[in-house]
């Protein structure tokens, strides 16, 4: 497994649910130590600042550290767990999955349960089971036997999904692409800028509490203010059965793509028009989507103070938002180089021009 295979599947396996992203952290600091300067912002999101020729302008590069999950609010008199969960489910995925609860004592497996269909009256049986009436079995008899093992409320809840390679090993399977895919492209970036000069000063951030509100991106780009921003990301992909053509346009292995809108941000058009400038002359292939609903960090970065142009680039990954997903390894090397190259082209009047000035 070569470095940044190893590299996708630590960070994919961390747990780091809305809240709760300190292994993440942690991770991103330890591989980042010695290639970038390395600080926090109160509310948690980490900022690698690798500095160039110029201290402007100032380029911020923001992957969200946590992942969607769940949390720990009351236990039943029979041990069952009930929870909130963090970050947008589809509850039709949500039900049989495997689960760990962070528990003060340690990591407790759990799955998801609901009440059982064969004793459901038929029209029950035909909706989807809302979150608020499942719940998540420990294997204890009690509320007493629950509190023993370590449980408590407010305990995080993290899916249980190891990473593979599949048959075919570019295409890999994991838990948590939305978002560590924007961690890695981050952080490989500032790796690929060692010994190379840049024009500017470059910020890699892995933001908190992206999945419940944009929150670690709203506090960081504050922090750092930015001239111009990008959300590293993942794209919801059209290759699959059942989705038309207009409805999503990125294929698995075709390159990353440019977020032109969603429901957080119209991407910068001069930026797009530099980024899609740069992917044609390194020869990168680079595709298009948009997203009626949804946002990324860029939403909260493009309105920070006098405003900051910013783009969302994205790697196309099927099945976010549920226990699993797969990507395209060639999507990942696209994207960062691709990245790479926009940073060493980024000077100071590019991104003047880029802002009209």
């Amino acid at each position: 497994m070569d470095e940044r295979l190893t590299l996708l599947k630590e960070i994919s396996e961390l747990p780091g649910v809305p809240g709760y992203e300190d292994e993440v952290r942690k991770y991103i600091e330890a591989k980042m130590a010695g290639i970038s300067e390395v600080t926090r912002d109160n509310l948690g999101s980490v900022i690698c600042r690798k500095a160039g020729a110029s201290p402007e302008p100032k380029i911020m590069m923001a992957g969200h550290m946590d992942e969607i999950g769940m949390l720990v609010t009351y236990i039943t008199k029979e041990g069952f767990l009930k929870f909130q969960t963090l970050g947008g489910w589809w509850s039709q995925v949500m039900l049989a999955q495997r689960v760990v609860v962070k528990s003060s004592s340690g990591d407790i497996l759990g799955i998801i349960g609901s009440k059982p269909p064969h004793i459901l009256k038929p029209e029950e049986r035909n909706k989807t089971v809302d979150p608020s009436e499942m719940f998540i079995d420990i294997g204890a008899s009690s509320k007493e036997e629950a509190e023993k093992m370590g449980v408590l409320p407010g305990d995080p809840v993290v899916p249980v999904s190891p990473f593979a390679e599949m048959k075919n090993p570019k295409y890999l399977l994991g838990k948590a692409w939305d978002n560590r895919i924007g961690c890695v492209i981050f952080m490989e970036v500032i790796k690929n800028l060692q010994g190379v000069e840049h024009p500017n000063t470059v910020y890699g951030v892995g933001t908190v509490q992206e999945e419940v509100g944009l929150r670690g991106a709203t506090t960081s780009v504050h922090s750092i203010d930015p001239d111009i921003g990008f959300a590293l990301e993942v794209d919801i992909p059209g290759d699959t059965p059942g989705v038309k053509e207009h409805e999503a346009q990125a294929r698995l292995g075709k390159g990353p793509s440019i977020l032109l809108y969603d429901r957080s941000m119209v991407g910068h058009r001069r930026l797009r028009d530099f980024v899609v400038e740069t992917a044609r002359s390194a020869g990168i292939p680079l595709q298009f989507n948009s997203m009626p609903g949804g946002g990324t960090d860029a939403g909260s970065i493009h309105t920070n103070r006098s405003g900051v142009p910013s783009l969302v680039l994205g790697v196309p990954a099927r099945y976010i938002h549920s226990h699993a997903g797969i990507i395209h390894r060639d999507d990942v090397d696209a994207a960062i180089t691709l990245m790479t190259e926009v940073v060493k082209r980024l000077d100071r009047a590019t991104a003047q021009a880029i802002k009209g000035q």
